[in-house]
């Protein structure tokens, strides 16, 4: 009965990465963002929330980047006004990358409502049972990133932006 009860979880949340994926995908294409721009978006915003600071280094291994690949993805996301790059105050040969407070918006813009209604969602849900979903979801996450690991040739690559979601 367990593994059948797996399955079902399992199925529900690859329906909701399909419906979270078509959903990224309309605003990047209504907002003109390479699907590669979205997540290093993504990444940025992870990083800026868990006060963790971003360089192009690390954007490129969140994301499996080359440098150049890296540089070319800020290159646009600068263009569009929706990073800067500044030099850090302690080290000022090192390059942070800030996400500006219009993307920040435009994220919030079209994505706000289904946060706003995902944390309704929550209001449902005890102090316990929030505990423990966000406890599986982070097993999931684990998961997830293990099996990447495993299952991508030995590059030097990181798991994931798993570090900002802490």
């Amino acid at each position: 009965m367990a593994a059948d009860a797996g399955l079902v979880i399992v199925h529900r949340l690859r329906a909701l990465t399909v419906e979270l994926d078509l959903l990224a995908a309309e605003f990047a294409q209504l907002h003109g963002f390479h699907a590669t721009d979205l997540r290093g978006m993504i990444c940025l915003l992870d990083a800026e929330r868990a006060e963790h600071v971003a360089t192009p280094g690390w954007l490129g291994r969140q994301l499996g980047l080359n440098s150049a690949s890296a540089t070319a993805l800020i290159d646009r996301l600068e263009r569009a006004g929706h990073v800067r790059r500044e030099r850090d105050e302690s080290d000022r040969r090192r390059i942070n990358l800030r996400v500006t407070a219009e993307a920040t918006e435009l994220g919030w813009t079209f994505f706000g409502p289904l946060i706003a209604h995902t944390v309704a969602v929550t209001d449902g849900f005890s102090d316990s049972e929030i505990t423990l979903v966000a406890r599986f979801l982070d097993e999931v996450l684990g998961a997830v990133a293990d099996t990447r690991t495993a299952q991508r040739p030995h590059t030097g690559r990181t798991k994931g932006h798993e570090a900002a979601h802490k």
